[in-house]
């Protein structure tokens, strides 16, 4: 399963050259996993905020390929490709809008998160604290080579 999440290229977005610059597409990605979690019924807000509990970026790998430029549309492709009781690697593309599978990303990244608990900080075990969001990604998980 993946879920796609519409950009639209903000002139504040860009660097000096009209391209998105580097670290927005991090923003674009955090809004793509929310939108995912959504689509797998488990409001980040909702179910894992309002339990006292955050899911902070552990690592990022990102490879860019071709930039998306102001005014241009896009969009995030993001999926599960692994999935480990102290963390969930995220596989997250973009795409410009109207292209996709025929084309090679403009970005592609896998992103490590993990779940802790508000307070303390302190690491949780996402399959005894979230079962069913744990489950779920079971069921939606596509590799690490997707």
């Amino acid at each position: 399963m993946h879920t796609e999440t519409p950009i639209k290229v903000r002139y504040g977005e860009t660097d000096m050259m009209g391209v998105v610059y580097h670290a927005n597409y991090l923003l674009y990605f955090e809004d793509a996993r929310l939108d995912f979690l959504e689509a797998l019924d488990f409001s980040y807000a909702e179910r894992i905020e309002q339990a006292g509990y955050m899911s902070p970026i552990l690592a990022v790998d990102v490879r860019y390929n071709s930039p998306l430029r102001y005014g241009e549309q896009g969009f995030v492709r993001t999926s599960v490709c692994e999935s480990k009781p102290m963390k969930t690697v995220y596989h997250q593309q973009v795409y410009r809008a109207g292209e996709g599978d025929a084309v090679r990303p403009l970005v592609d990244a896998h992103v490590t998160v993990c779940v802790v608990e508000r307070e303390s900080f302190k690491p949780v075990n996402i399959k005894r604290a979230f079962p069913a969001l744990y489950q779920a990604y079971a069921e939606v998980l596509e590799g690490l080579d997707a």
